[in-house]
């Protein structure tokens, strides 16, 4: 090649190099730039418009200001990687409060708005009806009124719809909604359809409707729930929530075009039905059954028998506590195979459960408790392996302590309270479930007998209520997580240094009252700084205080009264500046009334002195505890006057406790 030639060559090879290489860097700070998502001025504009009118106690917009130009890096703010336009405004539990600006219309690209969970007021901005990319938008939980605008219905593109609790909004006409048809979830309850006349017709219109929720929309009011043309087209709907609509059997009219066998979840309570159509025991799909608090008479029987097609063979949680059933745990419940969750608490129920409950194979939770139901004695071919909460409180199960119960391998709750046992525990009963149980309530029965060492039976954070049995002997060694603790009404005997060994210090709840106890209260309570409630009443405990009762410092509620303790309250007490209720009477305790009773427990409700060997005045800091309802300082060796500032305690003479509350509250029971 000349010489010539190839430099030339050489020379506008280089020329090309350069150039492509400097338009690669340029190519390259383009695209950087454009993954900086830099939001727009007129947005960022829009946004601190939308900032200024609320009131924002918390601060948490305090990444919105002027100076902070990047509105895609503010709090609750997501922008498009590709174009910066602010596209998601999520500031749901903000608690912010005001009107909402128009502003936010020129938030043209937003699909998601989360207003939900705050305390905005005014109407329902008729703007937010043109932000047409809409897909998801909850105003839920706020204090809007007014209608709300039938301009939503241009939001096509609209997936998710929640306007649940929104104060006194309403729905002028409903067909609105009839325009979004991508719409998969909606949720307005508390808004009223009460003079939506053809509702379920615009329900069906909306074809990929999937959840829909209308508790408390006043939909016994509806005259004309739907035409007499209704879409032939099967519902799509897989969860429904219908419940506090004081909904009769009538309902079942317009009910059934909304079942279909996509059809998973469904809530009816709070309503006044008086049963289940045999229709719904034919969906074959379903698994969800809610049908609390109805109170019209049931005959639990027949809606057993009523729900026994192919729903009987999907169905895994029933729940119905507070119903009116009438008449036993009949054998029905065997075709209900599936059952996981079988919960008819306080529903009235009577007679015998029938053995086939024990033979349903994936029973988890059992709570049949304050019901007049009575448990057979024996159960044969018990199949309850996975059970694992198991409540019959206040049903008759004694009076031998249940065989049955050895069949419950997988127990982590148990609830055998007001039972009418009245025995002995079984030898093994308390190493059933080693480190498995995290409650056990066996109160208000009969039970005898010495109770071993549980620091290794229970879980951690589990709760303990043996109150009100026989049980005797010494209180044995606890585990160390306990969150509650309930001896009270027993025979137990000895000391309570067991407390010492309750040493990660989640305890809240310490009850041993009414005991044979005796000794000193030992000197370690600063493990129990998360103790509300502690009762040693009506035991035989002496000494004096400790000082480490002062570490008990979210102590709410101390009791103490009828024992032998005795000599001046420790000063440390003062640091208990959450107590409530104090009942120390029927004791020994000496010295002057402390004046830091009244300078620094001003929560004080209740103190309760009596029977005691106080002396001196009564010291006039007590006049400055304006919450006290009760005080009782009698048959101690108080002289001189009354203060008459004590006439300035008017929540005194305010209606008060009932009997039972004031019992509970001076820690009499």
């Amino acid at each position: 090649m000349n010489s010539c030639v190839f430099i030339i060559f050489s020379f506008l090879l280089l020329l090309l190099v350069t150039a492509t290489t400097s338009q690669l860097v340029a190519v390259g700070e383009v695209g950087d730039d454009r993954n900086m998502k830099k939001c727009l001025d007129n947005e960022r504009l829009a946004l601190l418009l939308f900032k200024a009118p609320l009131h924002d106690p918390n601060d948490t917009l305090s990444t919105w200001t002027a100076d902070q130009h990047d509105c895609c890096n503010w709090s609750g703010i997501t922008c498009s990687n590709q174009t910066g336009h602010v596209t998601g405004l999520d500031i749901h539990f903000y608690v912010l409060g005001g009107e909402i600006s128009h502003s936010l219309v020129n938030l043209t690209y937003l699909s998601r708005l989360d207003l939900s969970g705050n305390s905005f007021h005014g109407t329902i901005p008729t703007v937010i009806g043109s932000l047409t990319e809409l897909r998801y938008l909850d105003l839920s939980e706020n204090s809007f009124y007014g209608t709300i605008p039938p301009e939503f219905g241009n939001l096509t593109n609209l997936q998710v719809l929640s306007l649940r609790y929104v104060g006194g909004c309403r729905v002028e006409k409903v067909e609105w909604l009839s325009h979004l048809s991508h719409l998969e979830v909606l949720h307005i309850d508390g808004i009223s359809l009460a003079k939506q006349n053809h509702w379920v017709n615009v329900i069906l219109s909306l074809p990929k409707l999937s959840i829909l929720s209308l508790q408390g929309c006043e939909l016994s009011q509806v005259m004309y729930p739907y035409s007499s043309f209704l879409n032939s087209s099967s519902s799509s709907i897989h969860t429904l929530y219908l419940g506090g609509n004081n909904l009769t059997s009538s309902m079942y009219s317009w009910f059934f075009p909304l079942t279909s066998n996509k059809l998973v979840e469904l809530h009816l309570s709070s309503n006044m039905l008086d049963g289940i159509p045999k229709y719904l025991g034919n969906i074959s799909s379903l698994e969800i059954l809610k049908f609390a608090e109805n109170s019209a008479v049931v005959k639990f029987p027949d809606f057993l028998n009523n729900l026994s097609g192919c729903t009987s063979l999907s169905l895994q949680y029933l729940i119905a506590p507070g119903s009116q059933f009438t008449g036993s745990l009949s054998d029905e419940i065997q075709k209900f195979s599936s059952l996981k969750c079988l919960f008819i608490a306080g529903s009235h129920l009577n007679g015998s459960i029938s053995e086939k409950l024990w033979e349903l194979p994936s029973l988890e939770i059992l709570d049949v408790s304050y019901n007049n139901l009575t448990v057979p004695s024996t159960i044969h071919n018990s199949n309850l392996s996975y059970v694992n909460l198991f409540d019959m409180r206040s049903c008759k199960v004694g009076p031998h302590f249940p065989k049955w119960i050895e069949t419950l391998k997988n127990l982590t709750s148990l609830d055998l309270a007001n039972t009418g046992i009245l025995d002995t525990t079984p030898p093994d009963f308390w190493a059933m479930w080693p480190s498995r149980l995290i409650y056990m309530n066996l109160s208000s029965n009969n039970i005898s007998g010495m109770i071993p060492d549980l620091s290794s039976n229970f879980a951690k954070k589990s709760a303990i209520d043996l109150s009100s049995n026989t049980f005797h002997g010494p209180i044995p060694n606890v585990p160390s997580a306990l969150l509650s603790l309930n001896l009270s009404r027993n025979k137990f005997s000895g000391g309570i240094s067991f407390i010492c060994q309750i040493v990660d210090g989640l305890l809240y709840f310490l009850d041993l009252s009414h005991n044979s106890l005796s000794g000193q209260l030992p000197d370690c309570l600063w493990h129990l700084k998360q103790l509300k409630v502690l009762n040693l009443g009506h035991n035989n405990l002496f000494g004096r205080l400790p000082p480490s009762i002062g570490s008990l410092i979210e102590l709410e509620a101390l009791y103490l009264y009828k024992n032998d303790l005795s000599g001046e309250l420790p000063l440390s007490l003062k640091n208990c500046t959450s107590l409530i209720s104090l009942n120390l009477g029927a004791n020994k305790f000496s010295g002057n009334v402390p004046v830091w009773i009244g300078e620094s427990l001003s929560k004080l409700y209740v103190v309760i002195l009596r029977s005691n060997n106080f002396f001196g005045n009564i010291p006039l800091p007590l006049c400055q505890l304006a919450n006290l309802q009760i005080l009782d300082l009698s048959m101690n060796h108080l002289h001189g006057t009354i203060p008459s500032c004590l006439s300035n305690l008017t929540s005194m003479v305010q209606e008060g406790f009932s009997q039972d509350e004031l019992y509970y509250t001076i820690g009499i029971i």
